[in-house]
């Protein structure tokens, strides 16, 4: 059996995620292991929503971050790696700068990547493109600290992809414009009127965590009302009485009211009762990808 240890590095608009895994090749199953995997809540976007740019604070931060999984990657042997930042680092205006000096620092090339390519490793990842069923049209919606991406597949083939800047860390920070909420709920228009009914596969971690709190099974739906009427309940809640009651992190507590908002005006205006929630991320894509072109 042939081992190999890859790893992934996903700096997004909220957080910084590292997995690292084992990958066993046999004859007929290539299994995937999680070793290592870490997440912490540098909130990149909170800087580059307001001020437009990434401060000094913040990349000190993330060149710190970087620096240990280097170590981190060494410690464990990795073979092979990659490292995605979305888009915080796309929409900062030293963005490029940030990942010249961190390079110079840590020895991590960060490649900057479009909400397309991230959603496409998301998807990719989950291998939902072997399940669908060509009679059902699939809007896949990926939530994230700064966009929100969607993709429409109907006869198993991709018919719309879109990203917007709209996303929970952009939200909180009061940085969604006007007209692009309104250009993202008149695409969602068009795409009920075209490819109604669908069906959501909803990707991000707030999501994820919004399945675990409702006790769902692994391949178990999110319905509607559920996720309403667990908005509801958050969002009369303070900050801390979340964190409490629902044992959410700091950094959870305040991002899953937008998300949930955000899922819930898609269900709305595309008339969507079930929500698939396969658990993966860009880290898990990056994986994947790292794998299969070593083939």
């Amino acid at each position: 059996m042939k081992i190999e240890t890859l790893a992934a590095i996903d700096i997004g608009s909220n957080a910084i995620r590292l997995l690292i895994s084992n990958i066993e090749a046999g004859a007929s199953i290539t299994d995937f292991k999680k070793t290592v995997f870490l997440r912490l809540p540098i909130r990149l976007g909170e800087d580059v929503f307001k001020k437009g740019k990434i401060g000094n604070r913040k990349r000190e931060q993330l060149t710190h971050v970087m620096q240990g999984f280097s170590h981190i990657m060494k410690a464990c042997n990795v073979s092979k790696f990659r490292a995605c930042a979305t888009s915080a680092m796309r929409d900062a205006a030293n963005g490029h700068a940030v990942v010249q000096r961190i390079q110079k620092e840590s020895d991590i090339d960060i490649e900057i990547i479009s909400g397309q390519e991230e959603a496409d490793m998301v998807f990719e990842a989950g291998g939902l493109d072997k399940v669908m069923g060509k009679k059902t049209n699939y809007l896949y919606v990926d939530v994230g600290g700064g966009s929100t991406e969607l993709i429409v597949y109907s006869n198993q083939k991709k018919v719309v992809a879109e990203s917007f800047q709209i996303g929970t860390v952009r939200m909180i920070s009061k940085a969604v414009k006007q007209g692009e909420m309104r250009k993202f709920k008149n695409r969602l228009t068009d795409i009920h009127a075209h490819y109604a009914p669908l069906c959501i596969i909803a990707s991000g971690g707030n999501i994820n965590k919004a399945h675990k709190l409702l006790e769902k099974k692994v391949s178990e739906p999110v319905i509607y009302p559920e996720i309403k009427i667990l908005y509801n309940t958050l969002a009369r809640m303070t900050y801390e009485e979340r964190m409490h009651s629902y044992n959410l992190d700091t950094y959870r507590a305040d991002v899953i009211i937008p998300a949930l908002q955000i899922f819930l005006l898609v269900c709305d205006i595309c008339k969507i009762k079930d929500i698939y929630v396969p658990k993966v991320g860009v880290v898990d894509g990056i994986i994947h990808q790292l794998y299969y072109e070593s083939l």
